[in-house]
């Protein structure tokens, strides 16, 4: 007879939700992706939740706003990846035009978030996704200390 297992269970690693393609879908696929990294122990106001967090509204936005067809939402992943120390963000849509990142002027209203992205991430690109559109992801290192109490033993404060 084989012993029970006493490990406890693992917390899921991957978040996956589909959106209306609205301002307010957008603003609901940020507030989720903040709840869920709470979830997975990324604490608000700490940076790794504030970067992916903004990551996912930005990335969002661009989906609303230039990646919309009509009738059509699109999708949040969210996957916490421990073994590269990373939080993978993917939001796929199903309008075909890829996103490029470009310097707005300094007095544009918009043009910013890819910019945003660019800084926050250690890495993001575009590729094609099953069916109609593609898929922008962005990948936010993870900082090797995380909680506040590490902080204070490592930087040696009390």
């Amino acid at each position: 007879m084989p012993a029970p297992d006493t490990q406890s269970p693992v917390a899921p690693r991957v978040f996956v939700q589909r959106f209306s393609a609205t301002r307010r879908g957008a603003r609901l696929a940020r507030l989720l992706a903040a709840l869920q990294l709470v979830e997975w122990g990324l604490p608000h106001g700490t940076d790794d939740h504030d970067a992916v967090t903004i990551v996912v509204a930005e990335l969002a936005a661009n989906a609303v706003l230039h990646g919309r067809a009509p009738g059509r939402d699109f999708a949040l992943l969210l996957r916490r990846e421990d073994d590269r120390g990373v939080i993978r963000v993917e939001v796929s849509d199903t309008h075909p035009a890829r996103p490029a990142r470009v310097e707005p002027a300094s007095d544009a209203e918009h043009g910013r978030g890819l910019v945003l992205v660019d800084a926050l991430a250690a890495r993001w690109g575009v590729h094609d996704r099953l069916g109609p559109g593609k898929t922008v992801w962005a990948e936010c290192a993870r900082s090797p200390v995380s909680s506040p109490a590490q902080r204070s033993v490592v930087s040696g404060s009390t």
